[in-house]
């Protein structure tokens, strides 16, 4: 092979460089953008006295009612008088008051799900923040962890990871260091009430070498090691979501190690569908190999999320009727249709769920909700499914 001359390689690396900076100095602008934006605006979802009452599962008057007799305080009004939106904290004391908080009980178990395939590109990212704030909305304690090196969940709540954050705000001290004994150092609290992020940068890329290399000295255990700190903060959550890098690494297999339950994000085309069958079998082989080395996996349950569904495009109709027939009960019914609105709150380092407003027209906003909702519903039940303490309330919902 031919030596690349020296001159060649500094301006590469300068070009590169340069290019980097150039990069970075955009995503500060934007990140910048975005807070001066929200300076003004609640960043925390609000809701109006009838969504609130359809969330704790209460009428409007039983809310009315608790703020007349002191129990409940007033909302703010406006200068005419009328009530702004109650806060997702005043949701949750309000379920506090009249028993309705849907947590899990202490000897049920912490669900923990992972958004996996190995595929970059299918709305992992997406499907995990929404499904964190969705179960945070509902009044789960919820915690999310990012395990991309690319930070894409950790860019959505806010951040860019390689400028607000450092390492030691992620998951890499705990799993470079054995003598952390818990993921507490990580948490930190967020916009939505009950949700935590433990979040990600791109330092955490240099964790899977080291993950690897130790490995291959034989310090096998180390894949038990994201298990090992999940447990250690389990008590405090009802769902932990993680979203691990989409690659099949150490951190890959340290995530299938310590979830109980799995999200599998698939958009209808041939080139995804074909990725996800070669993801299906990379597990069975990975689950096995767990196995043999003294790490089991057991999944509590195993869902596909068809992705950015374009139903104006005849091939993926046909694509995801095969998918429907194929994975039968085990994909999501609703399908999560690519949305402009999805894209436009992104491009703010926003979700859906924390827009008070649309973006693009009521009616596009209205049905990405629909889609979103009617995804992350399903997984609830999934996850309380999960749980004998919900039994009897399943059955009475119809679910059971």
């Amino acid at each position: 092979m031919a030596s690349v001359p020296a001159d060649q390689i500094d301006a590469s690396f300068a070009a590169v460089s340069d290019l980097a900076a150039r990069s970075n100095t955009v995503l500060e602008r934007l990140r910048d953008n975005a807070q001066a934006a929200r300076a003004n605006d609640r960043r925390e979802p609000t809701f109006p006295i009838g969504k609130a009452a359809e969330l704790i599962g209460r009428t409007t008057q039983a809310i009315r009612e608790a703020e007349r007799d002191g129990r409940l305080p007033e909302p703010p009004r406006t200068e005419n008088g009328r009530r702004v939106g109650y806060t997702l904290a005043q949701l949750n004391d309000m379920r506090g008051l009249f028993g309705t908080r849907p947590w899990r009980a202490p000897d049920d178990p912490c669900a923990v799900i992972a958004v996996q395939n190995f595929k970059g590109g299918v709305g992992k990212s997406t499907v995990s923040v929404h499904l964190a704030q969705y179960l945070a909305i509902q009044g789960y304690r919820v915690a999310l962890i990012d395990c991309d090196s690319q930070g894409s969940a950790t860019t959505l709540f806010g951040y860019v990871p390689d400028l607000d954050l450092t390492e030691d705000d992620t998951l890499y001290p705990f799993l470079r260091h054995d003598d952390i004994s818990s993921l507490d150092y990580a948490l930190r609290k967020t916009h939505f009430d009950q949700l935590e992020l433990i979040p990600a940068n791109l330092r955490l890329f240099q964790s899977e070498y080291e993950l690897a290399g130790r490995m291959a000295r034989g310090q096998s255990t180390l894949l038990n090691r994201l298990a090992e700190g999940i447990q250690s903060i389990a008590d405090r959550f009802d769902v932990i979501v993680i979203d691990p890098p989409p690659a099949l690494g150490a951190i890959s297999l340290s995530v299938l190690r310590a979830a109980n339950a799995l999200v599998v994000p698939v958009p209808p085309t041939v080139m995804d569908f074909s990725s996800t069958a070669a993801f299906l079998s990379m597990l069975e082989e990975t689950m096995a190999q767990l196995h043999e080395m003294g790490f089991p996996t057991g999944l509590s349950f195993l869902r596909f999320v068809a992705s950015k569904v374009d139903e104006g495009k005849s091939m993926q109709k046909e694509m995801l009727n095969l998918m429907r027939s194929l994975y039968g009960h085990s994909i999501v019914r609703t399908p999560l249709k690519d949305s402009a609105e999805i894209d436009n709150a992104t491009a703010r380092l926003m979700s859906v769920y924390e827009l008070e407003g649309p973006l693009t027209s009521r009616s596009v906003r209205e049905r990405c909700l629909t889609y979103l909702d009617g995804v992350n519903s399903e997984v609830e039940i999934d996850i309380r499914m999960t749980w004998p303490s919900h039994a009897t309330r399943l059955r009475q919902e119809g679910h059971a």
